[in-house]
């Protein structure tokens, strides 16, 4: 017998809403916005912050996965983010998120990022599902992008540069790759990061970035 009309609106209907659940495969979550740049999921066990895609950064190398759009360093990175460092360690505290707390100034150089690893996804509206970080950046040497939650909220802070999440392991980001340590990127060139143009929206396209502790 084929559906009725009525009955393959409301399926849409439900199929719309059911995308937009934060923590759900696709989309952007309902209520995230530029003046709602932090949204907790449901469950507690991740959140999203709203960012919009940067594509300066499809071709020239960053160091830089996202960045508060308001910090010194706020159009450095792939994704120009709208929450603040304070509030995206505090979301990560909130889902158990436990920070390494082992970068200083001192020395960056030569330690890798400690803290819980984070399962880092980015998505946006009429796409089929999330990415995760690996997807939407590219290291030059394709190695494995880790993320793990520093800490590092005084020094954030201090410096202001608004970085929430870095490259390479970092005492000012507030999460950050272990897979180098600092240095790598800007000093050494042992390794660039580019925003993926065949997977990522155009320049300035809204994008979820949600992020859970690593399981």
């Amino acid at each position: 017998m084929p559906l009725r009309p009525s009955f393959l609106i409301v399926l849409a209907c439900l199929l719309a809403v059911a995308s937009h659940i934060p923590g759900h495969a696709a989309g952007m979550p309902v209520g995230l916005s530029p003046e709602k740049p932090l949204l907790m999921a449901p469950d507690g066990q991740s959140f999203s912050v709203y960012a919009v895609v940067n594509g300066k950064f499809f071709f020239t190398p960053t160091r830089h996965a996202a960045i508060f759009k308001d910090g010194k360093y706020g159009d450095m990175a792939v994704f120009k983010g709208f929450a603040a460092p304070k509030d995206f360690h505090a979301a990560l505290m909130a889902i158990g998120a436990k920070p390494g707390g082992n970068m200083t100034l001192e020395n960056k150089e030569t330690t890798h990022v400690q803290g819980d690893e984070l399962a880092v996804t980015v998505s946006w509206a009429g796409d089929a599902r999330e990415h995760a970080l690996d997807e939407v950046i590219k290291d030059s040497n394709g190695k494995p992008i880790v993320i793990r939650f520093g800490g590092n909220l005084p020094t954030s802070l201090d410096k202001n540069t608004g970085c929430l999440i870095c490259l390479d392991s970092c005492p000012v980001g507030i999460a950050s790759n272990g897979t180098y340590t600092y240095g790598a990127v800007e000093l050494r060139h042992e390794a660039g990061f580019t925003g993926n143009k065949d997977v990522l929206p155009a320049d300035g396209t809204p994008v979820a970035i949600t992020v859970r502790v690593k399981k």
